[in-house]
């Protein structure tokens, strides 16, 4: 009897536990929901790659995104609305690739118009180790029927195309294309009666020329927070572009210097796969190299991007079309530390092509040189060939554009700068999901 009694004591202390413990539980649910939906779980639950966010710490102020400006979009034309649908559309190629590996590096290519270019960086890709583990984004500055035709005959990866709407390629009487009574060169607008901003230099806005920068621009934003494929992906993001060579080690090799960049240089931004001098093959040295970040085959995470899109006033206002040279010449000296970025002695990417984005169009053979054929993949160029043993070898003092540097110009038009604008803040009231 003694023993049945003091059994049913100890049954009715565990039962007024019960209502407790579920409160507990509850609010760990809660905790974890909460932590997930804010966008930064992987801040406490690590990320997708197994590594943290390396060296920029999440307390920065300088990382607090500047999402509190008004968006103002121009009016879509047919076009332009159902290319943005296409965006929403689920990668192809799931039944061949049905699942993404752990630590997969994601790819975005993007292209303008120059399909003899984009399909040699096809070919090239096709040939990369490990390249079906992972998501190839394809961003379209426009819709062109051969480049689209080119994407879509991929069948190595899954692939996931998205077209900038707000291109001004599929504007052609508003902006961002030409709008009526809109100044061209040096027009003087009370002679002329036309409307306009004039950059430094005294010339008016051309849109094959702003597009440049506004598809970078959307095409960054869009990835890092407006997909759902990408957005609240805390890994690595590798950046291509349509003239752009890739060597089948890339990819492994990639891998390794996030996993190095994270052990030896954590105070390195971003990983490429090539020197920033496009025309250097690399040193050959058995040593690691960190530079300044070069814009072939350049690799880096969340923590960068909230880096970068805090300065989205500063690189929406300098006065300069090319999305590098105003990263080069505005964005990175504000940071107010050395901005480096970590690569192998040996480039497994390569720029190649004569002739500029917008140049040639129409012309089957303007673009078209033998700088192509000339690229010879070695032996050595198929196998990961950087060593973690290997030391780092810091270049300071680089050349070329950096603060200070005032800026070519075209990019002088209030209107460009609100777009660019609209493009920071047009994503700031959705919630981040972990793809």
């Amino acid at each position: 009897m003694a023993f049945y009694k003091r059994s049913r004591v100890k049954d009715a202390g565990f039962r007024r536990l019960i209502p407790l413990l579920l409160v507990v539980l509850l609010l760990v649910f809660l905790l974890v929901f909460t932590i997930r939906t804010s966008g930064i779980a992987h801040m406490f639950l690590g990320s997708e790659d197994g590594l943290e966010d390396e060296g920029l710490a999440w307390d920065d102020p300088a990382v607090v995104l500047d999402v509190k400006g008004e968006v103002k979009l121009p009016r879509q034309t047919q076009l332009s609305l159902s290319l943005e649908k296409r965006n929403d559309l689920p990668p192809r190629n799931l039944d061949l690739f049905p699942k993404l590996a752990k630590d997969h590096v994601k790819i975005v290519l993007y292209v303008h118009n120059r399909p003899q270019y984009l399909q040699v960086v096809v070919n090239s890709l096709s040939e990369v180790e490990g390249i079906g583990e992972t998501l190839l984004i394809v961003s379209h500055d426009g819709y062109f029927e051969e480049m689209d035709k080119i994407v879509k005959a991929i069948k190595f990866c899954q692939v996931k195309q998205i077209y900038a709407p707000y291109s001004p390629h599929l504007f052609r009487n508003s902006f961002p294309g030409v709008s009526p009574g809109d100044c061209s060169g040096k027009d003087d607008p009370l002679q002329k009666k036309c409307k306009g901003d004039v950059d430094q230099y005294g010339n008016h806005r051309s849109p094959r020329i702003v597009s440049l920068k506004h598809h970078w621009w959307w095409m960054m934003n869009t990835v890092w927070d407006g997909l759902v494929e990408s957005r609240g992906y805390p890994g690595h993001i590798l950046f291509i572009e349509e003239d752009h060579f890739i060597y089948p080690n890339a990819y492994r090799n990639l891998q390794l210097l996030i996993k190095l960049k994270h052990q030896k240089c954590p105070d390195c931004y971003a990983a490429n796969l090539a020197p920033s001098d496009v025309n250097s093959r690399g040193e050959g040295w058995e040593s690691l190299i960190a530079e300044k970040i070069g814009n072939v085959g350049y690799t880096f995470n969340r923590t960068v991007w909230r880096k970068i899109h805090s300065k989205a006033r500063e690189f929406c206002s300098f006065d300069e079309y090319n999305w590098d040279i105003t990263m080069w010449s505005t964005v990175y000296p504000s940071f107010g530390t050395p901005v480096y970025t970590l690569r192998g002695s040996r480039r497994s990417a390569a720029h190649f092509g004569k002739c500029g984005l917008h140049q040639g169009q129409g012309q089957s053979s303007t673009c078209i040189d033998n700088g192509v054929a000339s690229f010879q993949v070695e032996e050595i160029d198929r196998v990961p060939n950087i060593k973690p043993s290997w030391n780092i070898h810091f270049k300071n003092n680089q050349g070329g554009y950096g603060a200070g540097f005032k800026g070519w110009g075209g990019w002088g038009d209030k209107r460009d700068h609100e777009l660019c604008l609209s493009f920071a803040y047009m994503y700031h009231n959705m919630t981040p999901s972990l793809s």
